[in-house]
C-alpha cells in the first residue's frame, strides 16, 4: 500500500509540473484507506477458561495439563511417558539450583519411589526442599541479571563501580524469600520512594548498572544530545522489554504501524530518565550519612592536595613532610568517621538533564538540576536536534488509569507512578510476562516464545487460554514466583521423558508441549556442576566478584566477575549473553574453541585431577566400584555394561597411576551428558 501512496505522489508531481498528463495520472488503482490495527492480543484484558474436558483424564495433575492435553489430543499426539526417577531428580535439582544431586540424594528418591516414575509425595517435598534451598536464589536470580544486563565492571571512564554486587546480592535474596514480583519490579525502579529501609535502595542497581556512552565534551552540544538521547532510548528499551514485553524503544522516531504505541507514549516515559542521574546512593538513614558525606568531601579535597603537591617542580624542600601531613588528616578523617566506609548502592537520584553550550562556546556541559524533573520534546524522527511538542511524563495510552487517561508521572521523576502504572494499570501484560518468562526456563521454550517481544512482531501464543489461566491464578496466589513453580513442576507435563519419537517427528518445535526438550546447561549450571561433581565447589553466598580465570576461584559462576567492555574469555567462549543489553534467553553455539577448553583449559585438567581423587577416597580400590561411584557423582546412574568395559579397558593395569585416572576423570567431565540436563 505505502508503494502505491509513494508513486501517486510522484506522479502528481510530474502533473504540476506538466510533464505529465493529468489523464495518466488517473489511470492508478485507488487506495483504500488504512484501517486501524486490532488491538494486540497481549494488551487486551485477562481472560478466564473452564478447565478443557479431556479423554484421558488420568494423565492431568495440575490445571494446566488439561489445557496442554487438550490441544495434544486434538492433533493427534500422545503425551510422552513420565521420566525415569533418576532423570527427574537430577532435571528437577538442575533446575531449581543448578546444581546436580549427589549420589546419596538420588538414591534416597529412588527408594522413596519404589521405582515408580510417578511418586508424588516424595516428588512433592523434594520439591519444597529444593524452593527452600538458598541456591535456588542464585540459579533464578542469574536469569533475571541476564534481562537487567547486570555487570560488576561498567565502562573504564566511569568511577569504578564499587557496590554492583550488592545489586546481585539483593536479586538472590528477593528470590529466596519470594518476594511478591509485583514488589519486585517496583523496588527496582522506585525503592528509594517506597519507605523502605535506606540498605533497600540496592535494588536501584537495574538503573544504575544502566550502560553510560562515552560523551567527548569538547564537541558542540547538537552531537552530545544525540548521545544522551541514545542512552535514554536504552534504559526505556531494557524497561520495557523486561517488565511489558514491549520493544517501545522504537517508537522513538515513529508510531508503531501494528500496535497501540504511539512516538507520544515513548518520550513520556523517556521523561522519567531525562529527570534521573546516575548515583552512588548512601544505605544508611541521612542523620548517619551526613558526617560520612562531609568527611569523605575533605579526604577527597586533602587527596586532590596531596597530589598536585606531588606534581611541582621543582619539589618543594619539605615535599616528604607536607605528604605525611596531609596523609596523616586523611587516615585520621577516615579513622574517626563512624561507618566511613559503608557500602554505597549503585543507584539513581532525581536530577534534570539539560545538554548545552559551555560558557566559551567551545564545547558542551551537562547540567544536572538536582531535584527537578523534566518533560522532553518529542524529537522529530528521533533527532534531538529537530523537535515539536513537549510530551507531559505519562504512561502508555494504551493502559489508562480508571479517568480514561494514561497515568500523569507528577511526583519528581516519576519513577514511582511509573513502577505502579507497570504492575497496576499495565498488570495482565506484566504478569503475562512473568510467567511466560518462568515458563520458558522450565520447558526450554515459551508458550509466546518471543519472551520479550509480546507485540504483533512477535510469536502468537501457543496456549492463549493457558497463559491467562496461570496468569490469573498467580497474580491471585500473590505474584508468587515460587507459586508458579509448584505449578509448573508438580504438573504431569514437566514430569515426561524428553524420549518421544512420536511426538518429535509429528511436532518437531514440541509446541504441544508433548514431552520435555533434551537441553544444554547454560555455562554457569555446567561450570558449577564440573566443580560440584569434583568436590572442591565454593558454596559461600554474596560478595564481591572474583575473576573466573583465578586459580583460586571455586565459587559458583554467578559471582564471577562481569566486565561490560571486556568479558572474560572464558565467558565470551560459553555463550554468556552481553551485558551491555537486554538478554531474554542465551544463544546456544557449538565452537572448537569450546571443545579446546575441555580439553586443555587448567579450569577443568585442575577439576578432572580433583575428580580422580575423590573417586579414590570415596570408593573401594576394585575398578569397578570406583568407575559405578564416578557415574553417580557425574550422571547420577549406574554406568551401562558398556561403559564399564571401556573404562576397565582403558584403567586395568593403571590402577593407581594417578595420571590415568585424571584423563579418565576429564573425558567424563567434558562428556556431553554432564552438559545437558537428560
Amino acid at each position: 500500500m505505502n508503494h502505491l501512496r509513494h508513486i501517486w505522489s510522484g506522479l502528481q508531481t510530474l502533473v504540476l509540473l506538466g510533464a505529465l498528463p493529468m489523464a495518466a495520472a488517473q489511470t492508478l488503482p485507488a487506495t483504500k484507506k488504512p484501517v486501524a490495527p486490532q488491538t494486540p492480543w497481549s494488551f487486551q484484558p485477562l481472560k478466564e477458561s473452564p478447565l478443557p474436558k479431556v479423554r484421558n483424564d488420568k494423565w492431568p495433575q495440575t490445571p494446566l495439563d488439561h489445557f496442554l492435553l487438550a490441544k495434544m489430543e486434538r492433533a493427534g499426539v500422545k503425551p510422552a511417558a513420565p521420566a525415569d526417577p533418576r532423570v527427574l531428580i537430577r532435571r528437577l535439582h538442575l533446575d531449581l539450583t543448578g546444581l546436580p544431586p549427589t549420589p546419596e540424594e538420588v538414591e534416597a528418591y529412588v527408594r522413596a519411589s519404589h521405582g515408580s516414575p510417578r511418586s508424588p509425595e516424595s516428588y512433592k517435598s523434594t520439591v519444597e526442599k529444593l524452593l527452600a534451598s538458598p541456591h535456588y536464589g542464585e540459579r533464578w536470580g542469574r536469569y533475571w541479571l541476564d534481562l537487567a544486563r547486570y555487570v560488576d565492571e561498567t565502562a573504564s571512564w566511569l568511577e569504578k563501580t564499587s557496590g554492583a554486587h550488592l545489586y546481585r546480592d539483593w536479586v538472590i535474596k528477593a528470590f529466596n524469600d519470594d518476594m511478591p514480583y509485583d514488589q519486585f519490579v517496583m523496588r527496582q525502579i522506585a525503592t528509594d520512594q517506597m519507605g523502605f529501609p535506606p540498605e533497600d535502595r540496592h535494588a536501584l542497581g537495574f538503573l544504575g548498572l544502566a550502560p553510560t556512552y562515552w560523551k567527548e565534551l569538547q564537541l558542540p552540544p547538537d552531537i552530545i544530545k544525540g548521545t544522551v538521547a541514545d542512552e535514554w532510548e536504552e534504559h526505556v528499551d531494557t524497561l520495557s522489554r523486561t517488565f511489558l514485553g514491549l520493544t517501545i524503544a522504537c517508537a522513538r522516531c515513529h508510531d508503531h504501524k501494528s500496535d497501540p504505541i504511539t512516538a507520544a507514549d515513548y518520550y513520556g516515559i523517556a521523561g522519567v530518565f531525562a529527570s534521573v542521574r546516575h548515583a552512588e546512593v548512601p544505605t544508611m538513614d541521612d542523620k548517619f550519612w551526613q558526617p560520612v558525606k562531609k568527611a569523605r568531601e575533605s579526604v577527597a579535597a586533602l587527596e586532590k592536595e596531596r597530589d598536585e603537591l606531588k606534581k611541582k617542580k621543582p619539589a618543594p624542600a619539605d615535599l616528604t613532610n607536607q605528604v605525611a601531613v596531609i596523609e596523616q588528616k586523611i587516615a585520621g578523617l577516615k579513622t574517626n568517621t563512624p561507618h566511613f566506609n559503608m557500602a554505597m548502592a549503585t543507584g539513581v537520584e532525581d536530577a534534570a538533564l539539560f545538554v548545552i553550550p559551555a560558557g566559551n562556546n567551545k564545547g558542551t556541559v551537562l547540567d544536572f538540576k538536582p531535584g527537578q524533573s523534566r518533560d522532553l520534546e518529542l524529537m522529530k524522527r528521533g533527532d534531538p536536534n529537530n523537535t515539536g511538542d513537549i510530551v507531559p511524563r505519562r504512561f502508555l495510552a494504551a493502559f489508562p488509569a480508571k479517568d480514561g487517561q494514561p497515568r500523569r508521572f507528577t511526583t519528581g521523576s516519576g519513577r514511582l507512578e511509573l513502577a505502579q502504572a507497570i504492575v497496576q494499570e499495565a498488570a495482565p501484560l506484566t504478569a503475562r510476562v512473568i510467567v511466560n518468562r518462568v515458563w520458558k526456563f522450565h520447558f526450554g521454550r515459551g508458550i509466546v516464545d518471543t519472551p520479550s517481544e509480546f507485540g504483533p512482531s512477535g510469536e502468537a501464543p501457543t496456549h492463549p487460554e493457558l497463559l491467562d489461566d496461570l496468569t490469573v491464578r498467580f497474580i491471585r496466589n500473590g505474584w508468587s514466583i515460587k507459586w508458579l513453580h509448584r505449578e509448573i513442576l508438580l504438573s504431569a507435563a514437566w514430569q515426561q521423558s524428553s524420549l518421544a519419537p512420536d511426538s518429535e517427528k509429528r511436532d518437531p518445535e514440541n509446541k504441544l508441549f508433548a514431552r520435555v526438550p533434551r537441553r544444554r546447561l547454560d555455562f554457569e549450571a555446567w561450570r558449577d556442576s564440573v566443580l560440584a561433581t569434583a568436590g572442591t565447589l565454593d558454596r559461600s553466598f554474596g560478595g564481591v566478584a572474583t575473576a573466573l580465570t583465578s586459580d583460586k576461584n571455586r565459587r559458583r559462576t554467578l559471582y564471577g566477575t562481569v566486565n561490560r567492555h571486556e568479558l572474560e574469555p572464558m565467558l565470551r567462549i560459553h555463550d554468556f549473553p552481553d551485558p551491555a543489553a537486554h538478554s531474554a534467553s542465551r544463544t546456544e553455539t557449538a565452537t572448537a574453541l569450546q571443545s579446546l577448553f575441555s580439553l586443555n583449559s587448567p579450569f577443568l585438567l585442575a577439576q578432572a585431577d580433583a575428580l580422580a581423587g575423590r573417586i579414590e577416597k570415596e570408593a573401594s580400590a576394585e575398578l569397578p566400584a570406583r568407575i559405578t561411584r564416578a557415574h553417580a557423582l557425574l550422571y547420577q546412574r549406574p554406568p551401562t555394561a558398556k561403559e564399564l568395559a571401556m573404562a576397565t579397558r582403558f584403567l586395568t593395569g593403571r590402577e593407581t597411576d594417578a595420571k590415568a585416572w585424571s584423563a579418565y576423570a576429564q573425558a567424563l567431565l567434558a562428556s556431553n551428558e554432564l552438559a545437558f540436563v537428560d
